[in-house]
């Protein structure tokens, strides 16, 4: 034991016997550690806590390989960093070709590899000094940046952190497998190890290895351990005897036979473990089942196997905070309702072998999916890009194929048509709808959810004003764009589109609505009614047929309108040129005016502003636009960083999801805005940010950033127009007509009972 135990601190290979030796005291906790319920189950375990440290700080030293990296590490720990973990060149060029942690990557100092140092202490001044004295001790070709606040310093060890999940699925390049990682060497040793590593890749010819981790442990010929913390596993297993010789595997045995005689507990690992090529979940005899799909997936060969391999398993989605992923499972905290959770079960669904049927109507997938927000945060923030708004949206259009599907899927899946023939009367609508009675019938039949209110429709639409407003006007110095229509800004909140064209035509643009009924879909997409998405957003094609191939912009105003054309639309009707148009064409408003009109000065907003991203918007066009126009504009924008709103389309209004949805507007959002003071501009893009907001009874009607800066442009205080319900008064009329209408029903019904 004292001859072949490497003496490095973390190491998890085999079982730690020499624990037990005198001079470690008889230890049985530490023998049992990384025994990967080979041997006990801890049912019960006392820990020691440590302090958290009051200050810290993160120096980055850029090298110019990551073996030159490996050379400076006995120098940076003679400084006593608190950790120290490194990243290679090869780790931030997938992070940059998946757009993963981009503003993270542009923090990082030359150099083409790093060190990532962090010092921590009980005063400032103590990290201070610290960091100071390592940056004057290093070598004059090693450059460095030095962060002291939490915000950078978190977004920089994401990039270390998305190392497993930024190497597999690299567009343009064959899938990618964890293989040779968590081995650990001595320090003094680590630099010599990767340059004999590395050589051994180029003999294998093996392409593209990615280098990051643990400094200060790596394996058997340096002195270092198969297993730093991760645990041998069956990846390891079988190499094990390379490491402790079969003496010490004997060991392992008996060890086993004491604890487990009956070989019961997770056989197959540490002792006479499977081949490192026995049972494989992707072995040669893994046969998926190839389902046609609505979605093309490019980036998965269009094959939905390959979609449902894509989780590797991070879990970064169980993150309660920071980011977008994943609202549902910082509700719950139930692993099923996680992405990784989802991932795992269309995984099991294809497999072919598995409990889970391999078609479209498990009921396990479906209630897995059900509390999924279609938020799209997992398509960024996932490392893979898991896109499980799509794959639900995939899953329910099969689903419900000549199925009857949920009733919220009528009457919110269709909601752009329905809003159309509310427009023919939308007073009398509104006014049925204000009804305590009515609405506690048409809620049921609409399968929303009692809690929730139904939202008033305009009286004029925004396509009804442009049209009495006589069409475009100024002489469009910057050219023309065309204002996209939406349902929710049509419908909804048309004083949205007024101020659009307001700011649009005061920065020089001509602008153009379409005046033929056209939606973008999305209605139909977050139900899953594909076919019927498919013909909508074709129709929307022809009608925007002409100023696409003219090249004009289209300038989306509602964020998941906008995320479809830049992101669905070419993957439900990827044969259309014109839709890679559209693609191509499609900006947000803040998109427009920084990108198309850059000598532009927007005006003062002499305010305060809490921002709510919308979460299509953080995953599919980002949201650097916006952050640099609200800067322009003088204001003082605090952007939110605590996830989705909840309400998410239809997800918040349909009947069953009223307390998940709530749960993650109170983890973040609702808290921020009560805390804003009354000066504070409440600024939220999306109809369904702005609705949770209204509804939640705080009293704040939140702004669309064309309302703030139309506003603005008069020097008038920001207010957000909406539709109100109708007061008493216009009530009263409705309510005795329906009154009346219902006594009429009984008494016919009665009259006709007495006949019989």
């Amino acid at each position: 034991m004292r001859e072949r135990f490497p003496d490095i601190p973390r190491r998890v290979s085999g079982y730690n016997l020499d624990s037990l030796l005198p001079e470690h005291g008889f230890d049985v906790a530490g023998l049992l550690t990384g025994s990967e319920s080979t041997l006990v189950t801890v049912l019960r375990a006392e820990l020691e806590l440590v302090p958290v440290p009051a200050h810290t700080s993160l120096v980055v030293l850029g090298y110019q390989d990551i073996c030159a990296a490996a050379d400076h590490v006995p120098a940076v720990l003679e400084h006593r960093p608190a950790a120290l973990e490194g990243v290679d060149h090869q780790l931030v060029h997938f992070q940059q070709e998946k757009h993963l942690n981009s503003e993270a990557l542009a923090m990082l100092p030359g150099g083409r590899a790093y060190l990532l140092v962090r010092f921590a202490g009980d005063t400032e001044a103590e990290v201070e000094e610290r960091a100071r004295m390592l940056i004057d001790a290093k070598p004059d070709d090693v450059d460095h940046t030095w962060y002291g606040d939490e915000q950078h310093m978190h977004q920089l060890w994401l990039v270390r952190e998305s190392g497993l999940g930024a190497t597999a699925h690299i567009p343009g390049q064959p899938d990618t497998w964890e293989g040779w990682e968590d081995a650990a060497v001595p320090v003094d040793r680590l630099g010599d190890y990767l340059r004999d590593l590395k050589r051994l890749y180029e003999e294998f010819d093996y392409g593209h290895p990615s280098v990051y981790g643990h400094f200060g442990h790596l394996v058997v010929a340096y002195g270092g351990s198969l297993s730093g913390e991760h645990g041998d596993g069956q990846s390891r297993g079988e190499l094990l005897v390379k490491m402790f010789g079969p003496e010490l595997i004997e060991g392992f045995e008996r060890l086993k036979g004491l604890f487990d005689p009956d070989d019961r507990m997770n056989p197959g690992k540490v002792v006479r473990p499977y081949r490192l090529d026995q049972n494989l979940r992707l072995g040669p005899d893994y046969l998926p089942w190839e389902p046609d799909t609505a979605f093309s997936y490019p980036h998965d060969d269009g094959k939905f196997s390959r979609v449902a391999a894509r989780c590797v398993g991070v879990g970064k989605c169980r993150s309660l905070q920071g980011g977008v992923m994943c609202p549902s499972y910082r509700a719950t905290r139930e692993e099923e309702h996680s992405t990784r959770g989802r991932a795992r079960l269309l995984f099991e669904m294809v497999r072919n072998d598995s409990p889970v049927p391999s078609d479209w109507h498990s009921r396990e997938v479906s209630d897995a999916l059900d509390l999924c927000l279609a938020c799209k945060g997992c398509k960024t923030d996932c490392p893979v890009n898991v896109d499980m708004a799509t794959y639900k949206a995939e899953f329910l259009h099969h689903h419900y194929a000549r199925r009857l599907r949920p009733l919220a899927h009528y009457s919110m899946g269709w909601l752009p048509a329905v809003a159309r023939v509310v427009a023919l009367a939308p007073r009398t609508v509104n006014g049925l709808a204000a009804l305590p009675w009515m609405a506690r019938v048409a809620k049921p039949l609409g399968g929303i959810a009692p809690e929730r209110d139904i939202p008033v429709f305009a009286e004029q639409r925004f396509t009804d004003w442009w049209r009495e407003r006589g069409g475009p006007r100024g002489d469009g110095q910057r050219g023309e764009v065309v204002v996209w229509p939406d349902t929710f800004t049509d419908h909804f909140h048309p004083a949205i589109g007024r101020a659009a064209v307001e700011v649009l035509e005061a920065a020089g643009f001509r602008v153009k609505v379409p005046q033929a009924a056209v939606c973008c879909g999305v209605t139909w997409i977050s139900t899953g009614q594909l076919g019927v998405a498919k013909r909508v957003l074709q129709h929307t094609i022809d009608v925007l047929r002409e100023d696409l191939r003219r090249g004009t912009p289209v300038v989306g105003l509602e964020p998941s309108c906008t995320a479809v054309f830049r992101s669905d639309a070419p993957e439900l009707l990827p044969k259309d040129p014109d839709v890679e148009r559209l693609r191509a064409q499609t900006r947000t408003l803040a998109e427009l005016l920084v990108d198309r009109a850059e000598d532009w000065d927007p005006p003062a907003v002499d305010a305060p502003a809490l921002v709510q991203r919308h979460c299509h918007q953080y995953a599919v066009m980002g949201f650097d636009a916006d952050r640099k126009l609200l800067d322009r504009a003088g204001v003082d924008a605090d952007v939110l960083d605590e996830g989705c709103c909840g309400l998410a389309g239809n997800f918040g209004f349909e009947k069953g999801h009223y307390e998940v949805s709530m749960a993650c507007a109170e983890a973040g959002l609702l808290p921020a805005v009560r805390n804003a003071g009354d000066a504070t501009l409440v600024v939220a893009d999306g109809f369904s940010c702005r609705t949770q907001v209204e509804q939640a009874g705080i009293g704040r009607r939140p702004l669309h950033l064309a309302e703030v800066l139309a506003a603005a442009l008069r020097g008038s205080a920001a207010e957000a127009e909406r539709p109100s319900p109708p007061g008493f008064r216009a009530l009263l009329p409705l309510a005795a007509a329906s009154g009346a209408a219902a006594a009429l029903g009984v008494l016919a019904l009665r009259r006709r009972v007495c006949r019989r």
